[in-house]
C-alpha cells in the first residue's frame, strides 16, 4: 500500500490490515488499500458503501476483517414454487476485495442467495447453475444461446420460473435476445442485475432478487409470463418493475433505477412486501422451447451530422448480412435533395446497398416512433429501400435482425419478419 511511513507504522503497530474495521478521528469504516494520492489520508469504506478520506493519526482498530460469507447450501421449503437461478457474473455476483480495493467476483454462487434470507420465505431455490462466469460487456450471441437452452431445460424440469443474474451493462441486450430465443415462453424468465456490489450499503441486488422471487411465486395466479428484467423502479428501496425484454433500456450509468420501459408500460410493479400491480398481460399460447439460431454479422450504425455514408459499404464489403441505421427524428438521413456533395447522400448509398442486404431504420431518439410520411427525406429513404421499424428500440432491432437472419436469408421474408411483432417489440401505438 502507498500510505506514508508514519501511517504504515501506526497500522502495523495496531495489527491493522485492509478490511479491518477501524475508527479514524470521529469516522468509522473499513480500511481500504491506497494506490495513489496523499499518503497521510486514510481511506475508509463507510457503512453506506461510499469511500471517504480522513487525515488523522488517531487510528483505532475495532474489528478484524469480516470472514467470507458462509457459502453452504441454504435449506429451502420444497412446498414453495421451484425456481432455478442461473449465475453468470457481473456486479450482482461481486464484492469488494480489500487487498486491491477493487470489485471482484464472489467465490461461490450460493453466496449470492445465501446473503438474502428473505428468499426462503418466498420461493424454493433448488438449483444454482453456473454455465459460465463473465462480466456482461464480454457476452456474445453464443452466451445467449447457452442461457436459452439452460432456461428451456430448467422450465421443462418443472420450475415455476428462472432467474438469471448478470452484469447490468448489457442486461437489456440479454433480455431482448432471450425474448426471441424463447418464443412465447409460458413462464417468467427474469433477468436481474445490480448497479452496486453486494457488500455496499446502497446495493440494489438483494431487493431486485426479492422482487423477482415475488413475481415468480405469484406469476401463475396473476398470468404473468415471458422474458423481462426486474430492477429498481425508483431510487429508494420501495418497488421494482418487471419490464418486457424487448422494451427495456439502460438509461443511466450508475443510478439504481437506470432501467426504464420505453414506449410501453412495464408489465408489473412489485413492492418489497410482495404486492404486485399488473399493467400488461400477454395473450399467447404457453410454450417452452429454445430457438437459438442466430446470425452475428449484423451492424448497428448511428449517423452524426456530416457523417460519410460509405460506412454502410464497409459493412457490406465485410460480409455483414443486415444493417440497422439509427435515423434522425421521425426517420430522416442526409438525402439526395439537400446534400451539396452527392457522395454524402445516405439515401443514395441505401438505394444501392438495399438490393444486396436488408436495411432497416430505428429511432435515434430512443423514445417515440418512426413515421416515413411526414418529411420528404423520410419518404426518400423509404423509397430507396429502408424499412422503418416503428417504435422498436435500436438495440432490440439489431438483436432481432440477428435472430431473423439465423432463420432465413431470403430478403422479402427477412423484411416481413422484422416488421411483424414477435415478442412485444412493436406496439400499435406508443404509450406515455
Amino acid at each position: 500500500m502507498s500510505y506514508s511511513k508514519k501511517i504504515q507504522g501506526i497500522l502495523k503497530k495496531n495489527h491493522i490490515v485492509p478490511g479491518c474495521k477501524i475508527r479514524v478521528g470521529e469516522k468509522e469504516g473499513l480500511l481500504m488499500p491506497k494506490a495513489s494520492g496523499d499518503g497521510d489520508v486514510v481511506v475508509l469504506k463507510l457503512k453506506s458503501g461510499y469511500n471517504i478520506g480522513v487525515r488523522s493519526l488517531d487510528i483505532e482498530k475495532l474489528a478484524e476483517p469480516a470472514r467470507r460469507i458462509n457459502a453452504k447450501k441454504v435449506e429451502y421449503d420444497p412446498a414453495k414454487p421451484k425456481v432455478s437461478v442461473i449465475v453468470t457474473g457481473g456486479t450482482i455476483s461481486s464484492k469488494v476485495d480489500y487487498n486491491t480495493g477493487g470489485v471482484t467476483a464472489l467465490l461461490d454462487p450460493n453466496e449470492i442467495v445465501g446473503q438474502i434470507p428473505e428468499l426462503k420465505e418466498i420461493i424454493n431455490i433448488h438449483k444454482v447453475v453456473v454455465p459460465f462466469t463473465r462480466m456482461s460487456e464480454s457476452f456474445d450471441y453464443k452466451d445467449w444461446q447457452v442461457l436459452a437452452k439452460e432456461v428451456e431445460k430448467r422450465l421443462k424440469a418443472g420450475d415455476a420460473g428462472v432467474i438469471i443474474t448478470q452484469g447490468t451493462d448489457i442486461l437489456h441486450y440479454t433480455a431482448a435476445a432471450l425474448s426471441f430465443m424463447l418464443p412465447n415462453v409460458g413462464k417468467p424468465v427474469v433477468v436481474v442485475g445490480s448497479q452496486r456490489s453486494t457488500d455496499r450499503g446502497s446495493s440494489d441486488g438483494a431487493m431486485n432478487l426479492i422482487c423477482a422471487s415475488h413475481l415468480i411465486a405469484q406469476a401463475k395466479s396473476l398470468e404473468i409470463r415471458g422474458v423481462g428484467t426486474c430492477m429498481h423502479g425508483g431510487m429508494s428501496d420501495d418497488y421494482c418493475y418487471f419490464i418486457r425484454g424487448t422494451k427495456v433500456r439502460k438509461l443511466h450509468t450508475s443510478r439504481r433505477d437506470a432501467f426504464k420501459s420505453v414506449n410501453a408500460k412495464p408489465i408489473a410493479r412489485i413492492s418489497l412486501s410482495g404486492k404486485i400491480d399488473v399493467y400488461q398481460k400477454d395473450d399467447f399460447e404457453f410454450g417452452i422451447r429454445a430457438d437459438t439460431k442466430f446470425e452475428p454479422k449484423v451492424a448497428l450504425i448511428k449517423p452524426i451530422p456530416g457523417a460519410d455514408p460509405d460506412i454502410i459499404n464497409y459493412y457490406v464489403k465485410k460480409g455483414y448480412r443486415g444493417i440497422i441505421i439509427e435515423a434522425f427524428g421521425l426517420g430522416q438521413v442526409a438525402s439526395d435533395q439537400w446534400v451539396k456533395d452527392k457522395k454524402m447522400s445516405w439515401t443514395s448509398v441505401i438505394r444501392k446497398v438495399s438490393k444486396k442486404v436488408p436495411v432497416f431504420f430505428a429511432a435515434q431518439t430512443v423514445y417515440g416512433r418512426l413515421n416515413p410520411n411526414v418529411y420528404s427525406e423520410a419518404r426518400e429513404a423509404q423509397a430507396a429501400g429502408a424499412v422503418f421499424l416503428e417504435d422498436m428500440l435500436s438495440e432490440v432491432a439489431v438483436i432481432k435482425l440477428g435472430w431473423v437472419l439465423g432463420h432465413t436469408k431470403e430478403m422479402e421474408k427477412v423484411k416481413e419478419m422484422m416488421v411483424t411483432n414477435l415478442a412485444g417489440e412493436i406496439t400499435e401505438r406508443s404509450e406515455i
